[in-house]
């Protein structure tokens, strides 16, 4: 059994960012590992630009994005193992895992940073009627196909969800020739950020059909069409608002669910909500010594965050190897309150807070001149007004160490009417 102080899980922008991190502050034996041929996980095959702009102050691609973070991870000289399976990983930080080099491996951890992203949610997960032909794809499958494989899926395109990983494959769709007919949403609002909308939307005029959604699958070797209705306020299709769009392809972008499997064999608890571990102020799971980031926490929007998120992770994962967190610190407690979905971290210790700590969170519908309040108890303490409000786009309420005191119990962050 090879023995690591850091093991971090996952190789892509998350996990880089915590390795890089935990070397900076001091930790020299860390093991990264990917289950991918390659590092930089998903951004690899997200060659639109648009990445870095917090981080790096310019516009990358994803492959330049996470260019960036594999030199600087190789030029530290920290490990990393690629084409390789976590398969399981306890409470104690012993690790299994799998590849073709090595065979069957087992580490020994002092600490674990969690760092697996998400998966697409399928076809079966959302129980489209209708038949099972050929030409049906999620969008993320779609994405590699067309820019790492070098393949055209399809010529006519109907795409179901507005994330931004099916707004970003609209406009790729349109620019490898191919004809987007609709995006269809059965929200009344889209899930992605409001500049995918204009981008890969509205510049190409293609058509967002919002409180829509797919009734019926049409063909039996290859996709031939489907059916959208629309929906009513409890989100059942509207009988008689049936249209059939004739496609030979249609494109899956419903969501994303955290890949937690690995989480659930430690035990670590799982936020029902966000699908992901709960956290504290320094990215530590409820098992001591397990921390998590990105993705596999809570579904980001950018990237510059997961790896802001990352960079936490990495710095206390070393702080715990040098035994300089504290655990019998004051505990506040997050509490999402009206109009907001979730908030991360879900707990705070107060004496790990060294200046600030930011809270990230997700509204629950679109909200115009509103404002997101926190409070303690009846007090409020900090007020964001916004124009609008929208679950698309990620929300984060920064509070300065001096804001936390003794006295504090929890903090409840909610929407309100009056923000101008």
């Amino acid at each position: 059994m090879k023995s690591y102080e850091i093991v971090v899980i996952g190789g892509g922008p998350a996990g880089l960012a915590a390795a890089i991190e935990a070397r900076k502050n001091g930790v020299e034996n860390i093991l990264v590992i990917e289950r991918d041929k390659e590092l930089g996980g998903i951004l690899q095959q997200c060659i639109h630009n648009g990445f870095g702009l917090h981080v790096f102050k310019e516009e990358l691609t994803g492959p330049q994005y996470s260019e960036r973070f594999i030199r600087e991870l190789k030029g530290m000289g920290i490990e990393y193992k690629l084409d390789t399976m976590v398969l399981h990983i306890d409470e104690n930080k012993n690790i299994e895992a799998i590849n073709k080099e090595d065979g069957f491996i087992e580490i020994k951890a002092e600490a674990i940073v969690l760092a697996m992203g998400c998966r697409e949610r399928p076809r079966g997960a959302i129980t489209i009627p209708g038949t099972r032909p050929s030409g049906i794809f999620t969008a993320g499958t779609a994405q590699r196909f067309v820019n790492m494989e070098g393949y055209q899926v399809g010529k006519k395109v109907v795409i179901l969800g507005s994330g931004d990983i099916g707004l970003i494959m609209a406009r790729r769709m349109t620019l490898e020739g191919a004809k987007v007919e609709a995006v269809v949403e059965l929200m009344p609002y889209s899930g992605g950020l409001t500049r995918n909308i204009v981008q890969c939307l509205d510049d190409f005029n293609i058509p967002l059909l919002l409180s829509h959604t797919i009734v019926d699958i049409k063909g039996k070797d290859r996709l031939e069409g489907v059916v959208v209705a629309k929906v009513d306020e409890n989100r059942k299709p509207i009988p008689g608002s049936e249209v059939e769009y004739e496609c030979d392809t249609l494109l899956l972008s419903v969501g994303l669910i955290p890949e937690n499997e690995l989480s659930n064999q430690a035990n670590i608890e799982i936020d029902p909500i966000t699908n992901g571990p709960i956290v504290n102020e320094s990215m530590e799971t409820s098992v001591k010594g397990i921390f998590a980031c990105g993705n596999v926490v809570h579904v980001h929007d950018l990237v510059d965050n997961v790896t802001r998120e990352s960079r936490k992770a990495g710095k206390y994962a070393a702080k715990f190897v040098k035994d300089e967190l504290k655990e019998d610190s004051h505990i506040v407690e997050t509490i999402a309150g009206e109009g907001v979905r979730y908030i991360v971290p879900q707990q705070i210790r107060v004496e790990n807070v060294e200046d600030d700590i930011t809270l990230f969170m997700r509204v629950t519908d679109i909200f115009k001149d509103a404002k997101l309040v926190l409070e303690n108890g009846d007090k409020s303490i900090k007020e964001i007004k916004k124009i609008q409000f929208t679950p698309g786009e990620m929300e984060e309420i920064k509070i300065n160490a001096s804001d936390l005191k003794e006295d504090i119990e929890s903090l409840r962050v909610s929407v309100q009417k009056g923000g101008k």
